[in-house]
């Protein structure tokens, strides 16, 4: 098998460009994962040659056999992360090693090959540099990151493929949630589970997310921006949203968030968050909560805030829970003092605005 760690990429910039005038014009209002950068980064993978023929190329079409077993047994995964313009100019990426060990473990539920870090983190270190004209200059702007790999064998048995395919796409993006709202309004699912104990909830996976995604246009006709998931079980215990984690601050300084049980996903902007809660003086709290007691507390003022998190979303305020039942309001409906303070914290941090004790940001260029 091949040396993974002395593989270096092809840098291949595409022969056909966006023109800078027509870039600068769709940077003006990218939205979130429609826009696309003019390159992508390629690793293949067969079990005979290991990990070999890594490229940064023009982004384009894949060709794929209609027997291809990732069209038919779903052995997918992908990260998501971004690239910020720090406030001296420069380009980082935040925690990327974490997103490389995530993408490892979500190889190895799935009975993938797992991608060395090394090879992870060059394959979006170099797209990022040779696409770095594509930031946007819009508010909060940033260049997301979709590193992914999937079965690419021609071949109908159910088994682990023996080749794979990975690859890294760059989307410019503006703000996460269309309706611009300083609080969202999340759906209660309680017909449907996002992930079981023994499952592939802790894998960042496509499958769980098109298990979401019914669940997230109920949400939607409920006049909702997100679905919200209870337990497979007992459907009482609140997990996580359709796509992030969710934490609830309480009126005696704690700061609660449903357990990482193999369930919910290990999101790195949540590990982030509960670093700089208890750098506030807040005592965190890893425990079930249920969404009978959820409704209670906002009732009697012990809860005093919700926010969900994730690298799209960053921080978001929870104003209102719906469901079948009926509907309940946290706080005054908007944006708490505490979400807002550990978002901006978060943020400036990710923008070189405030210095960076953790080591989390990484400078590229």
């Amino acid at each position: 098998m091949a040396d993974v760690q002395s593989l270096d990429f092809r840098i291949e910039p595409s022969s056909t460009p966006v023109p800078a005038a027509q870039r600068t014009q769709l940077l003006e209002d990218p939205g979130f994962g429609t826009l696309f950068t003019d390159h992508m980064a390629i690793i293949r993978y067969s079990e005979a040659k290991g990990w070999h023929d890594a490229a940064i190329q023009k982004r384009e079409s894949i060709a794929m056999d209609p027997a291809s077993s990732v069209l038919h047994y779903a052995q997918e995964i992908f990260e998501g992360m971004k690239a910020y313009r720090l406030s001296d100019g420069a380009t980082a990426l935040f925690r990327p090693e974490e997103n490389a060990r995530r993408f490892a473990d979500s190889a190895r539920r799935m009975a993938m090959p797992v991608l060395p870090e090394d090879m992870f983190l060059q394959s979006v270190e170099r797209l990022v540099d040779l696409d770095r004209e594509w930031f946007p200059s819009v508010e909060g702007g940033s260049l997301y990151l979709r590193p992914f790999m999937f079965a690419s064998e021609v071949f109908l048995g159910v088994r682990p493929a023996k080749e794979y395919l990975y690859l890294v796409l760059a989307s410019p993006a503006g703000g996460y949630f269309k309706s611009g709202a300083s609080a969202i309004t999340i759906w209660v699912s309680q017909d449907y589970s996002r992930a079981a104990p023994g499952g592939t909830g802790a894998a960042k996976c496509g499958g769980n997310y098109a298990a979401s995604l019914v669940a997230q246009a109920e949400a939607i006709e409920k006049k909702c921006d997100q679905v919200v998931f209870l337990d497979a079980a007992e459907q009482r215990w609140v997990e996580e949203l359709g796509g992030m984690n969710l934490f609830f601050v309480m009126d005696d300084g704690k700061l609660i968030t449903p357990p990482l049980t193999g369930t919910i996903l290990p999101g790195i902007t949540r590990k982030s968050i509960m670093t700089l809660a208890r750098e506030e003086g807040l005592e965190v709290v890893e425990q079930p909560y249920a969404i009978d007691q959820w409704e209670a507390d906002a009732a009697s003022g012990k809860l005093v805030e919700t926010f969900a998190c994730g690298t799209a979303a960053v921080v978001t305020a929870v104003g209102t829970v719906r469901s079948s039942k009926g509907e309940f309001t946290i706080g005054s409906g908007g944006p708490g003092q505490l979400t807002q303070r550990l978002k901006n914290r978060l943020v400036d941090i990710q923008r070189g605005l405030a210095p960076d004790e953790h080591n989390w940001v990484k400078r590229l260029f």
